[in-house]
């Protein structure tokens, strides 16, 4: 029987995900952290995000984070029988997130409004690379196709060089963030409405809205923004810059009582009153001769030195981590900010903690992500009103499978 978390904001919720890759788990990850029963329908060669990222022992890590605390059921939504399966499944949820291409759940019966006549209040989150409607609707969309169009991935990089990208699915992360935030939304007004609604997330609007500066810069300026490397244009200094031993340190100083700190860091107080470093505006017009001033500072000390005279100047600064250096950080382990998390098959495996940190309701996790198809059965006979006989019935025509690889070590993707 499924155990309840205690004491959770989203206690007593039920959410279907549909959703696969990263987008839609993900949202669906941050409702199953904060209490929500979550069950995720794979089809049975599993979700694509198995296939991504690391393994360890055959098994992949990152579905054992981005599918944590959730229920997983393997049902073929290309058969009927399937497709009954989520119909019946989500009369009985608050929340469906789905990311397939617009018109698909139209097309196998399960649209909002097939969806709504079931169950009035559902609430349906839809990502997609470039939303419901609009000529690029039906264009497939992955989250670095939608950066790029979204003008963010033009930003990425160092300005001599073609545009970079971060080393994570970003665009998909900050897409699946927003995808949580209205369907708390939409919760809000049915509870006082008794309604539900279709929540709309584009992978390029999402992307977009971080433009945010540079809209209207565009609109009354037409300066179009072009990539700046590791500095932050009309902010000085905010940059990194080279120590002695070789590593990176950032330093930010974005309002004046802050540069005074570093000018008096760096052993030259009277920088701060110099006309070119004197104010934010004159020191974003003077980035480069401010930065080969700092910048022949640092090389001349290393990492650590600096580091920890900038943090006794109330300097923002840091050197830049890699994941080695969080598993080794005081701080981070203060903030229990690498969960460990027990797993069938690793033991015990490592993860983001919860986040935000709520001081009453706090989020947990449940469990690491599990096999595919592993809770199918159960699901069905708890939720979907399914016996054994109907369960052993769906099997049979191939419709659901009940944790397929459970016994099958050579061939495991999970």
């Amino acid at each position: 029987m499924y155990e309840e978390q205690q004491a959770t904001p989203l206690q007593g919720y039920r959410v279907l995900e549909l959703g696969s890759t990263v987008a839609g788990p993900f949202c669906g990850r941050l409702l199953a952290d904060f209490g929500a029963q979550v069950v995720k329908v794979e089809p049975p060669e599993g979700d694509p995000v198995r296939s991504m990222g690391e393994r360890f022992q055959g098994k992949s890590l990152y579905a054992a984070s981005i599918f944590r605390g959730k229920r997983l059921i393997c049902v073929d939504l290309r058969k009927a029988a399937g497709r009954e399966v989520v119909r019946r499944l989500a009369a009985q949820s608050d929340i469906v997130i789905e990311n397939f291409r617009p018109g698909t759940l139209e097309a196998w019966g399960l649209g909002y409004d097939a969806l709504a006549a079931l169950n009035p209040g559902i609430v349906l989150v839809r990502i997609s690379g470039y939303g419901q409607d609009g000529p690029y609707s039906q264009r497939p969309g992955y989250g670095a196709i939608c950066e790029a169009v979204s003008g963010l991935r033009h930003l990425t990089g160092d300005p001599d060089r073609p545009p970079g990208r971060m080393a994570t699915s970003t665009t998909d992360y900050i897409t699946g963030l927003y995808a949580a935030f209205g369907a708390m939304v939409a919760l809000d007004v049915r509870r006082r409405t008794g309604k539900g609604q279709v929540i709309d997330a584009a992978l390029y609007e999402g992307a977009f809205s971080f433009m945010e500066p540079h809209v209207p810069a565009y609109d009354k300026l037409k300066k179009i923004a072009m990539r700046a490397g590791s500095r932050l244009p009309g902010n000085a200094p905010n940059n990194l810059y080279l120590t002695r031993d070789g590593q990176y340190l950032h330093i930010t100083a974005a309002s004046d009582a802050v540069f005074k700190r570093v000018a008096r860091a760096l052993g030259e107080p009277a920088l701060a009153d110099d006309a070119r470093f004197a104010t934010a505006l004159t020191r974003a017009r003077n980035e480069d001769a401010l930065d080969a001033i700092i910048g022949a500072w640092t090389t001349q000390h290393d990492c650590a030195v600096l580091e920890q005279r900038l943090h006794q100047a109330e300097v923002p600064a840091a050197r830049i981590y890699t994941v080695q250096d969080i598993f080794d950080d005081p701080h981070y382990a203060a903030r229990g900010m690498v969960s460990r998390v027990a797993d069938a098959d690793f033991g015990v495996v490592a993860m983001p903690a919860v986040v935000p940190k709520l001081s009453a309701t706090p989020g947990a996790i449940r469990h690491a992500g599990r096999r595919i198809g592993e809770d199918t059965a159960s699901v069905l006979r708890e939720l979907a009103g399914y016996g054994e006989a109907d369960i052993a019935q769906l099997q049979q025509e191939q419709a659901i499978a009940c944790d397929p690889y459970r016994n099958a070590a050579a061939a495991n993707p999970l």
